[in-house]
């Protein structure tokens, strides 16, 4: 059964589970082997947890026979990206710099996911530290694109989603500063919850940029990235029930978010807007040049807190770096104190006047991305390509970074296309219910 059971999303896993159909420790076992047997199983996990994973299965086979599971995803096998702290286990956040780091606690989403019955399967692959959105590691692995080997897989939690697309995993828990979960997830077909700063705990998640750091789930439907989120809050989980576009108002951010939109993304979009507004959505189209004003700010904002937390470290052993990773750290030296308080306090404001332009919808729209996943080959080979397509792929996620709220990503159908839905900061529950209707037009 377990090439059955690869293919279905967490939650249904835990139907089966609840019924007595699917044994935590064959469910778990299935996976594991199915991860040693898998030609990429080296490009998409840094190492499992086998003896830990097999333990939990273990104690969620107990409370399903005794009728006293703690929650739908209690025995379901999920991966973990390698900057969430794992005790005992090694953690390296994709970085040579942090080679043989052991934590020796449990970060606290783990612990509480662990707490929720959730089984860890083991660490995948990432950018390293976490600081680009293609996915592309030499130093470590690069995992491969589910649609084509040969393409960049997204990042910077690449692991995370190419070991859900892959069927490695039920469901993967990533990162987000910028785009690090939705770029993945809409560059491997999968739903990413990018969560409000401040939502879920950082402890023991190695950081990037602390005011920006946001953990998230990868998965296969609104409802997985709705329980997952409860495992990891340990609050009940939103309500999806009687989801509906009817009525509901849409808005669509242009300019920024759509000036550089190469066609494939861009007619894409197009085809999903007119899905939503057959299914009883109104959609209305706007524009706030305060978004480009934050995008400018970012430039800032982003370097000089990561090179704040990893300049020194950088400085050490620069050469144990990938040069394009390390130049966009090393920009943070270019920025004074002065510098970087300004422009907190202007984009603070823009985050105000934009929350009262947009409060009166749903939700506002863009594309995931504004580009398909480019070529592996030539991000390797050409630096300035590497960094225009960074660019180019973060463009759109970063609006939800830097205005403060919730995102999700969902698929549209077409390989490798995604389209975002933003929220207001703390509105996770809202907008699951709204991208549950969302998922069903599309």
């Amino acid at each position: 059964m377990i090439d059955g059971w690869q293919k279905m999303s967490a939650a249904a896993l835990g139907r089966e589970i609840e019924v007595g159909k699917i044994d935590p420790v064959e469910l778990a076992e299935g996976f594991l082997d199915a991860i040693d047997k898998h030609e990429y199983r080296g490009e998409i996990y840094a190492r499992t947890t086998r003896e830990r994973a097999l333990a939990e299965a273990g104690t969620a086979r107990a409370r399903a026979k005794n009728g006293v599971r703690r929650g739908w995803l209690d025995g379901v096998p999920i991966s973990w990206k390698d900057l969430f702290d794992t005790a005992g286990t090694v953690t390296e956040a994709g970085s040579a710099l942090l080679k043989g780091r052991v934590p020796s606690k449990d970060a606290v989403v783990l612990e509480n996911a662990t707490r929720a019955g959730l089984v860890c399967l083991g660490k995948t692959h990432m950018t390293e530290l976490a600081f680009s959105g293609l996915g592309l590691n030499p130093v470590t692995a690069t995992p491969p694109n589910v649609n084509d080997p040969a393409l960049a897989p997204g990042g910077s939690s690449s692991g995370a989603a190419t070991s859900v697309a892959f069927g490695l995993a039920a469901a993967g828990i990533g990162s987000d500063t910028g785009g690090s979960v939705r770029i993945p997830a809409a560059w491997n077909n999968l739903v990413g919850l990018k969560t409000t700063s401040g939502l879920l705990s950082l402890e023991g998640v190695v950081p990037l940029c602390a005011k920006f750091d946001t953990v998230g789930p990868l998965c296969r439907s609104v409802e997985d990235a709705s329980l997952l989120l409860s495992a990891m809050t340990g609050e009940k989980a939103p309500d999806l029930h009687g989801a509906s576009l009817g009525g509901t108002r849409l808005a669509v951010l242009e300019t920024v978010a759509l000036d550089q939109c190469r066609p494939e993304p861009m007619a894409d979009f197009e085809a999903a807007l007119a899905k939503f507004e057959a299914a009883g959505a109104t959609i209305t189209r706007f524009s706030y040049q305060g978004v480009a004003r934050a995008m400018q700010l970012a430039a800032c904002l982003y370097v000089v807190e990561a090179y704040a937390q990893w300049g020194s470290v950088i400085e050490a052993d620069p050469e144990k770096m990938y040069g394009p990773v390390r130049q966009r750290f090393e920009a943070g030296r270019n920025f004074s104190g002065v510098e970087y308080a300004r422009s907190w306090l202007e984009l603070e404001a823009i985050r105000k006047a934009y929350a009262a332009l947009t409060t009166g919808y749903d939700a506002v729209l863009v594309p995931s991305s504004q580009i398909l996943p480019p070529d592996r080959e030539r991000l390797l080979n050409d630096s300035d390509y590497f960094i225009s397509e960074n660019l180019l792929a973060l463009n759109n996620t970063r609006i939800g970074n830097l205005m403060g709220g919730c995102a999700l990503t969902l698929p549209t159908g077409t390989s490798g296309c995604g389209i975002m839905a933003m929220g207001q900061p703390m509105e996770e529950a809202r907008l699951l219910h709204l991208g549950s209707a969302l998922e069903a037009a599309l």
